[in-house]
């Protein structure tokens, strides 16, 4: 009875798996690893294990990471030992504990779902104690274990799941508080969460859940703005909650509660939420299987998939709230390449309409109305895709026919959002929409809107709604012409009109779904019965221009399916160019043919996924890589060198691609080693004829097609090409705006081992004031590469002349807590009290009160000569002439409103910055030669200089009882440490300085009026 279960069971210890399942190479691996660490510690007391470990480890790298990973097989499958091998497995490591990081993230992506009970447990344990232990680059392991807590799904695992995270979070709150990213991260997820957790018995779960949230976004709510407007659309579903409602209430009418750098609502809603947000809510197995639909899956063919999705992810009741994060996904974060918009590939617009239809809840399926349409209602040209507002108008083009209901009520959605949104920002809202419709007929997507907004088969109402709010969209086109997409897109909807609603679709409700017969199956997206495959271009235009040797090598090609035998081909081709006697006039025609035989070659991926000199090596054994090879191969005074370049720009012409094709094979092949040179002789050969033109566009272009090989050329384009690059902003940002963390680390790596140079001192001020415009995790990426260069921070102070404290949150928070990090020096304490003073704007308070807590005596004098030379300047207009920017028009005014801010900051701790001597002298040389109206303004810090003057003149008896004194009693000689004070204002008015002088006894007597004035 005993023994058939016994079979059953499966043969590891970490993963499930059944009898006719292969034997995982991970499992295998991480076993071999534990029974190495067993073998070496059998029959041993602790301390002898230890020694035997230790011994073993330091025998080589290979050795290291087996008892690692064997240590951390052990913490996953022996609960019981797990403590003792955690510990063993500190003491031993030697490299951060990055070979159990990697492996963790490995687990989590890949093996998370298919883990026994007890490892999982253990893990979520193992995550724990390296948060306990502060280990660097836990905090990245949090992150992908938070992304595997589902979505719409209140199983017991999951629930399990969440809480223990949460708990961690709760727990090792300081900790979280040190990442940015985390707390935004954190916050995201279990604001999505609580919406699932609504049920009596995960109320505790979800009172944890919110109070964690308002914790955060209280204390570090700056950090939680980088989510951008996916935060008000969380906020929003769970603003019914007391607790959150009050945080509701904050965000929209008093939002300086929140942060004095928040603005309001709309700094949220204009800033576009980057992909991270959006991915984290699917977990990798949903990725995984949403990325396939839309990069594999044929239009037509995706009954079975999507039926499986449905099953596995939204057949429950709960699920109903995922639809929101897979379209929010689907439009922001699957952005097909062009190839693909142009094949017969499932589209996006084809998934959101099924998921559409699919909605059984009416909340649920308005909340999925406005996912959809989101990016829509602060849409700015200039900062957001095209790519993220195509879906909502492709399901209501392509719905008209099949589907009409689904079009009029994502129409009516559309019409009704804009005043309802938010009131007090409908004119934003309808300029958002307006943009988007704008762009979207710019690029081509719709040709006209006419045919869509005044179709017949919608209701007459909407209709005119449509008309009254969209007059420019609705005027037809003459003559009528049918609705044309800008891509070719090789599919057409089905032809079979017996498969469509034919009826005219009624006008609805914002949260009704139009169902008058009661079937779902007349929402149901149908497949087409055929999808028009590619047809392969005809090339017999361009063969015939060619001369017999040449065709036949050609029409050989064409019919050789072996990338060796094509090779053979191609070098023959390239030989034959280099005759003599080869007609030029023969070139266009040659490289339209190579292009149309190369099109695969040009659509792959050219990184291999594994990076190693044999697998790099192979990549470039490709038949359009012969005329790379033949190039490297020639000296340049060979004039057969000017002719494959002149082959090389006619084959650009025809297929763009080619450009980082050739600088990928001059950076990946051994051979073409320190023969980028031939990449500017290209650029000069092509029709554009400038490196720079041709870098950009290569580089855009690749950007768009494989971020991985932008990534791996970006040294080496640093490197070879500075002129071209170390002052182009352009460059810098193609490649922040797509680049995920990993990413920005690998390079922040290679800066750092000196294999990439970034920034230079005579420009990266030019490019940082340029990335003040772009995205704020494009801004935080520019940040990090530069803070990883060792360029002085002397460098790029001027910026600070360029930020304004509600525009440029990102780069201001990125160099206070660089400026926090160094000595001030003249230079930056003129910089820093050059800012405006605007009482919600702490930058300076807050460096100033940092530097006197650790620097008082350098801080002092600086600022002491910079009053001393303001007040000797002419008051009427400060001098233009400031030593690294002609911004910095620094004021005496400034000055003292910055020292009055300072003044009530320290009000209340020990700090003796203000007992200084260099204050004090420059305070009261400046009280002597200031107008009345300045010396009642600052009366409490002029109050500072009295006190100091007249313990210049009294004996010193006097002076040991002036700690006893307050500051106003003007009874003791030096200023006490704490400034009692009842006001905390002392800058309201912007008025200029005057040009009296009062001598210096006359202020003596009015002084004292000034202070109690105050």
């Amino acid at each position: 009875m005993e023994t058939a279960p016994a079979k059953a069971k499966p043969q590891g210890r970490l993963l499930v798996s059944t009898p006719l399942d292969a034997k995982d190479e991970l499992e295998e691996r991480l076993e071999r690893c534990a029974g190495i660490v067993q073998s070496l510690t059998n029959g041993m007391s602790e301390r002898e294990a230890n020694d035997a470990l230790t011994a073993n480890v330091c025998k080589g790298p290979q050795q290291h990471e087996e008892v690692c990973l064997g240590l951390f097989t052990l913490v996953l499958t022996e609960a019981t030992q797990a403590q003792r091998c955690y510990r063993d497995l500190t003491l031993l490591n030697r490299d951060g504990m990055n070979v159990i990081l990697v492996k963790i993230n490995q687990i989590l992506m890949e093996k998370f779902l298919k883990l026994q009970d007890v490892p999982r447990t253990q893990l979520v344990w193992l995550v724990r104690e390296l948060v306990k232990s502060g280990v660097i680059g836990a905090d990245g392991v949090v992150m992908t274990l938070l992304k595997q807590i589902a979505g719409g799904d209140i199983s017991s695992k999951n629930m399990w799941l969440a809480e223990n995270v949460l708990d961690i979070l709760l727990d090792q709150k300081e900790w979280v508080l040190k990442s940015g990213m985390l707390i935004a991260m954190s916050v995201y997820t279990y604001l999505r969460l609580i919406v699932d957790h609504g049920t009596p018995n995960l109320l505790p779960l979800r009172q944890k859940e919110v109070d964690f949230c308002i914790s955060m976004l209280r204390e570090k709510f700056i950090e939680c703005v980088i989510i951008g407007r996916d935060l008000v659309r969380l906020l929003q579903n769970v603003a019914r909650i007391p607790e959150m409602e009050l945080l509701w209430r904050d965000l929209l009418h008093n939002p300086q509660v929140l942060s004095p750098q928040f603005t309001g609502v709309l700094q949220l809603l204009t800033a576009r939420t980057s992909r991270k947000f959006l991915a984290c809510r699917l977990t990798p197995d949903m990725e995984t299987k949403l990325l396939f639909m839309t990069s594999r899956v044929r239009f037509g063919q995706q009954k079975r998939y999507q039926d499986w999705f449905q099953k596995q992810y939204l057949s429950t009741a709960e699920s109903q709230s995922l639809r929101c994060d897979l379209i929010r996904y689907i439009c922001g974060v699957v952005h097909p390449s062009n190839e693909v918009l142009s094949s017969d590939i499932l589209p996006r617009w084809a998934i959101i309409g099924w998921l559409l239809t699919t909605c059984t809840s009416n909340v649920a399926a308005s909340n999925a109305k406005l996912a959809l349409f989101y990016d829509w209602l602060f849409f700015n040209p200039e900062k957001d895709s095209i790519m993220n507002i195509e879906p909502a108008i492709l399901v209501m083009h392509h719905s008209m026919k099949p589907h009409p209901a689904i079009t009029a009520t994502l129409l009516d959605f559309m019409c009704r959002i804009i005043p309802h949104f938010f009131p007090p920002l409908e004119s934003q809202v309808r300029q958002g929409v307006c943009n988007s419709l704008t762009f979207i007929m710019e690029k081509r997507v719709l040709a006209h809107l006419a045919p869509l907004f005044d179709n017949p088969k919608l209701d007459r109402e909407l209709r005119s709604m449509l008309r009254e709010r969209f007059p420019e969209f609705c005027s037809a086109p003459s003559p009528p012409t049918e609705v044309k997409m800008e891509e070719n897109v090789s599919l057409e909807m089905d032809k079979d009109e017996g498969c469509y609603d034919n009826t005219e679709a009624a006008f609805s409700d914002d949260e009704e779904e139009i169902n008058n017969k009661g079937k779902k199956r007349e929402f149901r997206f149908h497949p087409i019965k055929e999808a028009v495959m590619e047809e392969p271009a005809d090339m017999t235009p361009w063969l015939d221009q060619l001369d017999e040797t040449m065709k036949e090598k050609v029409l050989q090609l064409q019919k050789s399916s072996d990338t060796e035998a094509q090779c053979e081909v191609m070098q023959e081709i390239v030989e034959l160019i280099l005759e003599e006697d080869f007609d030029t006039e023969q070139m266009s025609a040659l490289a339209s043919c190579l292009a149309e035989l190369f099109k695969d070659h040009f659509r792959g991926d050219v990184l291999p996924e594994e990076i190693t000199e044999e697998s790099l090596e192979e990549s470039v054994c490709k038949p359009v890589c012969l005329i790379f090879r033949n190039l490297v191969t020639m000296q340049e005074d060979n004039s057969g060198l000017s002719v494959l370049l002149e082959m090389l720009a006619e084959l650009y012409q025809k297929q763009p691609k080619i450009g980082y094709h050739l600088l990928y094979y001059l950076k990946a092949s051994k051979a073409a080693n320190g023969k980028m040179v031939l990449y500017e002789m290209f650029a000069q050969a092509t029709a554009l004829g400038d490196l720079h033109t041709c870098l950009m566009m290569d580089m855009k272009a690749c950007q768009e097609d494989d971020i991985r090989l932008l990534c791996y050329l970006t040294p080496s384009i640093y490197s070879e090409f500075p002129d071209q690059t170390l002052r182009s902003g352009e460059l810098l940002n193609m490649i922040v705006a797509v680049i995920d963390s990993t990413q920005l680390q690998e390079l922040m790596c290679h800066v750092m081992m000196g294999n990439l140079v970034m920034f230079r001192k005579d420009s990266v001020l030019n490019i940082l004031i340029q990335s003040l415009d772009w995205e704020t995790f494009e801004q935080y990426s520019t940040w990090q590469l530069f803070l990883a260069h060792s360029i002085p921070l002397e460098t790029i102070i001027p910026i600070l002349q360029h930020l304004k404290y509600k525009e440029h949150p990102e780069a201001l928070s990125c160099l206070l807590l660089q400026l926090r990090r160094e000595k001030p020096s003249e230079e930056m304490v003129k910089m820093v009290l050059s800012r405006p003073c605007h009482p919600e704007d702490h930058f300076t308070t807050s460096i100033l009160r940092h530097w006197a807590s650790k620097y008082d005596d350098t801080l002092g004098e600086h600022i002491k000569a910079q009053l001393i030379k303001n007040n000797n300047q002419p008051r009427k207009r400060q001098s233009l002439r400031s030593s690294s920017s002609k911004l910095a028009q620094l004021t005496l005014e400034q000055i003292l409103e910055h020292m009055d801010n300072l003044r009530l900051s320290l009000s209340n701790t020990k700090n003796n910055f203000f007992s200084q001597t260099p204050i004090l002298q420059a305070l009261q040389h400046v009280q002597a030669s200031c107008d009345e109206a300045h010396k009642m303004r600052f009366s409490d810090l002029f109050a500072l200089a009295e006190e100091y003057e007249e313990s210049q003149s009294k004996p010193p008896k006097s002076r040991r009882k002036a700690p006893a004194s307050s500051p106003r009693s003007r009874k003791g000689p030096a200023p006490p440490t704490n400034n009692e004070e009842e006001s905390a204002s002392s800058s309201a008015s912007e008025e200029e300085d005057s040009k009296p002088k009062a001598p210096k006894r006359k202020r003596k007597g009015s002084s004292a009026v000034g202070s109690d004035s105050d």
